[in-house]
């Protein structure tokens, strides 16, 4: 893998650990809070969007149309990871997914896009996947699981594969910018969800000062700039190396977020933590060497 494609997995990771450390303090604050985030994103990443149409290769309607069905694709995630933590533990519910998510893409590329990663960094991508599964496993808390969110786990996971294999298509093979494939989906995030903010009959603008208020307001922009940044470094990590390896590469966000949890939130069990962040770590060393 070349130092350009570990260098974004790296900054995607960091951005990815910021952002869901932020969702994780205003996990209650329901659909509305995602909404105002893909708000913030699709305006922040407007103008870079804006200026890579004129480099564009694709025609307009399949880029539209590959902008929408990212954007519905990353709805059933969000919805799904929240449904996820309301019934089980986020130390559980969060790595099954990101551990999931990465196996199925790593799978459908290697036998539907003829994707063809040598053995060690194969072998490296099953490595973090299993350092991912010692991490969630810790963070059971010593309490009985709720099947329910072993089942939403796994199905967040699935969407992750979705919207992976979806974008890195879109990016890959039909030439799309990732500003303007990020800036497409969030912004069919927000027309999409809207209606749903206005089943009250508040008026946007009550809506947007209630929410937009204090420290939500700060989770928002952090969330709504750390999304995009993170998952747009991993749209440009896939024009460097192969999907099934930069997928379970970015993965390394749930060392962070594990070992966050430790010590900013005195999460327990932080020895399993650790021997799971050192697996990770060696599954990233197995892909760079690879």
């Amino acid at each position: 893998m070349s130092v350009v494609a570990l260098l974004l997995i790296g900054l995607g990771a960091i951005a990815h650990t910021t952002w869901n450390l932020a969702a994780k303090r205003f996990s209650g604050a329901g659909l509305r809070f995602v909404w105002l985030s893909s708000v913030v994103a699709a305006v922040v990443v407007a103008p870079f969007a804006l200026t890579a149409f004129a480099g564009n290769r694709a025609a307009v309607p399949v880029v539209l149309i590959a902008g929408f069905v990212s954007g519905l694709i990353h709805i059933g995630y969000f919805v799904l990871l929240q449904r996820g933590y309301r019934v089980g533990d986020v130390s559980l519910v969060y790595p099954m997914a990101r551990g999931t998510g990465p196996l199925l893409t790593m799978i459908v590329s290697v036998l539907f896009l003829a994707e063809r990663p040598g053995p060690v960094s194969l072998a490296g991508g099953a490595v973090i996947i299993a350092g991912v599964a010692v991490i969630g496993f810790a963070g059971s808390r010593g309490v009985s699981l709720d099947p329910r969110a072993v089942v939403l786990g796994l199905m967040t996971g699935v969407t992750i594969a979705a919207y992976t294999l979806w974008d890195s298509y879109a990016v890959t093979r039909l030439g799309i910018s990732p500003m303007i494939q990020s800036w497409l989906s969030s912004l069919t995030e927000v027309l999409v969800l809207a209606p749903v903010l206005l089943r009250p009959r508040q008026p946007i603008g009550t809506i947007i000062r209630s929410q937009f208020a204090g420290s939500q307001l700060i989770g928002a922009l952090i969330v709504g700039i750390g999304s995009p940044l993170a998952y747009i470094s991993i749209m440009y990590a896939m024009r460097h190396a192969p999907t099934a390896l930069v997928a379970p590469g970015r993965e390394v966000s749930v060392v962070l977020v594990s070992i966050a949890g430790w010590l900013i939130f005195a999460e327990p069990n932080p020895r399993p933590r650790l021997i799971g962040s050192a697996i990770v770590l060696a599954g990233i060393v197995a892909l760079a060497v690879g």
